[in-house]
């Protein structure tokens, strides 16, 4: 009688028997990798995250961008004295470019951040992968 076609984890482990290779766990690799996938979907989420403050950042900063200007429209004078003018504007330069600096400042914090927190998570990962290779090769 004609045998079936076997799977492939049974064709794999009759190749390792016909070897005489250590028999693999495969449930340790399953969790594993279902470790590793969620270390991968938490470092996304923290990214997410950080992408969502650093869109909060933005907007915060258009806003206050939109109300500085109504101010200085507001106040404007056609024909009004030209020195005054000229302080009024150079304040509102000033306080622009101080505000510029500042966000960007903020942003770049964001930004290093959400990253570092994402790295650490794959980092984390890794260093328990890495432990748990070392565990097991020392049973051995």
């Amino acid at each position: 009688m004609a045998q079936g076609p076997l799977d492939f984890m049974d064709m794999f482990k009759s190749f390792g028997d016909q070897l005489k290779l250590p028999q693999v766990d495969t449930s340790k690799i399953m969790e594993q990798h279902q470790k590793n996938l969620e270390a991968m979907a938490k470092s996304w989420q923290a990214m997410a995250s950080g992408a969502t403050e650093i869109a909060n950042k933005q907007r915060a900063i258009f806003e206050a961008t939109v109300r500085d200007l109504g101010e200085v429209v507001k106040d404007y004078k056609p024909g009004g004295d030209a020195q005054e003018i000229i302080a009024k504007q150079s304040a509102f330069a000033t306080k622009a470019l101080e505000a510029a600096i500042a966000n960007t400042r903020d942003i770049a914090e964001l930004v290093q951040k959400s990253s570092a927190e994402a790295m650490k998570i794959v980092q984390d990962r890794m260093q328990e992968s890495y432990e748990a290779i070392r565990t097991g090769l020392e049973k051995k």
